[in-house]
């Protein structure tokens, strides 16, 4: 289903219609500009720097309003020892409990009306990545997984299988009560080197447990299909481009291995994309933040398919001064 978009009448259209028209490769007033990540304590350092404290950073720069649901897909209670054969994956299934209402994002039942008759755009966040599905948070929990991998395949499986499921299920309630306008999969599966698995094993275990919520995503038309990768993703992108993606976030990246430029040149230009802009830039001196918007930013701009934004949180080591800087640029080039 594609989103067009009637620019005849007006030539001022909502936050959620510039965000559809832009990623879906239509004609917009101007690609959305977002608020990056930043936390209080950035805005409390930033007010020690000329933030004036009774302004918002929305009131300040343009920002167009987003919102992104967060279900609850961890199991509850956690389990104070992790299955370690197919045999003991019962006690995972009993607490991925998808009647829950605790699962779905806070103050659901409230929102729901009100996301009906919004004008801005919705996300939903349907997969959190393979290593916290497998719940590694330790070395000693990674090893296992990769020990996993090569010898009991199958379990694996019928992890990500238990997990897609429940999912499912919650996305289909979220779904048939609200229209969203794409959906999310974050894969924290890399390091700054390069991906933790093979390309063959992701494609096999993790791009293949991602069937059904594709599958459900197409079946409610859900027309921005993202996946958020972190970190030097580069060699597993052919895989995740021939899935039903059309849009890449790329986070906390390597600036070289993921250039939205080369990447633009590989895979085309229909493909959506969110981010690019170099966090580290924002470190430095203002004529580097200016370089990294006229010699990256621009371009893409041009293209289209594109939502420029810093590639992860704006820490509070960036100073308030390069943030202004660099917003007050982004609004020159996309106006």
């Amino acid at each position: 289903v594609l989103f067009v978009v009637d620019l005849t009448q007006s030539t001022i259209m909502s936050a959620r219609q510039r965000f559809l028209a832009t990623l879906t490769g239509h004609p917009t007033d101007r690609p959305p500009l977002f608020k990056e990540g930043i936390r209080d304590e950035v805005l409390q350092s930033w007010r020690a720097q000329g933030l004036p404290a009774d302004r918002a950073l929305e009131e300040l720069f343009t920002c167009d309003y987003s919102c992104v649901l967060i279900p609850d897909l961890y199991q509850r209670p956690e389990l104070t020892h992790w299955p370690q054969t197919q045999r003991g994956l019962s006690a995972l299934r009993h607490r991925l409990d998808p009647a829950d209402p605790s699962r779905l994002p806070a103050g659901w039942t409230e929102q729901v009306e009100r996301l009906r008759q919004r004008d801005y755009p919705v996300i939903l966040r349907l997969h959190n990545g393979f290593f916290l599905t497998m719940n590694v948070e330790r070395w000693e929990s990674f090893v296992w997984t990769m020990r996993l991998l090569k010898h009991d395949p199958a379990y694996v499986r019928k992890v990500l299988s238990i997990q897609a499921e429940f999912a499912c299920q919650i996305a289909s309630r979220i779904l048939s009560e609200v229209d969203v306008d794409a959906v999310l999969f974050g894969e924290p599966i890399a390091s700054s080197h390069g991906p933790l698995i093979s390309p063959k094993m992701h494609a096999e275990f993790v791009l293949a447990s991602y069937e059904p919520l594709l599958d459900l995503a197409q079946a409610h038309a859900v027309p921005v299909i993202i996946f958020r990768s972190y970190a030097n993703f580069r060699l597993l992108l052919p895989g995740v481009f021939q899935r039903r993606f059309n849009c890449l976030w790329a986070c906390e990246c390597e600036p070289d291995a993921m250039d939205y430029r080369r990447i633009r040149e590989e895979f085309g230009p229909t493909i959506g994309l969110m981010g690019g802009v170099d966090g580290d830039v924002l470190r430095g001196d203002q004529a580097g933040i200016q370089r990294e918007v006229e010699e990256k930013v621009v371009p893409l701009l041009a293209q289209g398919c594109y939502i420029p934004l810093a590639d992860g949180r704006v820490r509070d080591d960036v100073p308030f001064e390069n943030y202004a800087f660099y917003r007050r640029l982004l609004e020159k080039v996309c106006y």
